[in-house]
């Protein structure tokens, strides 16, 4: 398995996000362009053992009414992501 979910990083030494830094990552989002107001927004950081991988990436899902799920990914720790890594992710 190459990537380890959020969920199993501290059964692995590597410590798991803190919940602000979540929101805050959830929040620059939400405001980094308009989303309709019941869009959900889940984000992970993802440990990639594979040599190719950044090592640990931030996974933000975007779920909006009506649309497919989408994914961006940014080729960093959740607790780097700043708000121009967001704009860049989701195509601005």
């Amino acid at each position: 398995m190459a990537r380890l979910g959020a969920f199993l990083r501290g059964a692995f030494g590597i410590p798991k996000p803190d919940r602000e830094g979540i929101e805050r990552v959830k929040n620059l989002t939400r405001a980094a362009r308009p989303f309709p107001p019941e869009t959900a927004f889940a984000v992970n950081e993802i440990a990639c053992t594979d040599p190719a991988c950044p090592g640990i990436e931030t996974v933000i899902l975007v779920m909006e009414p009506g649309v497919k799920t989408r994914a961006y990914k940014i080729s960093k720790p959740l607790d780097q992501v700043t708000e121009q890594d967001i704009a860049v992710a989701l195509g601005f």
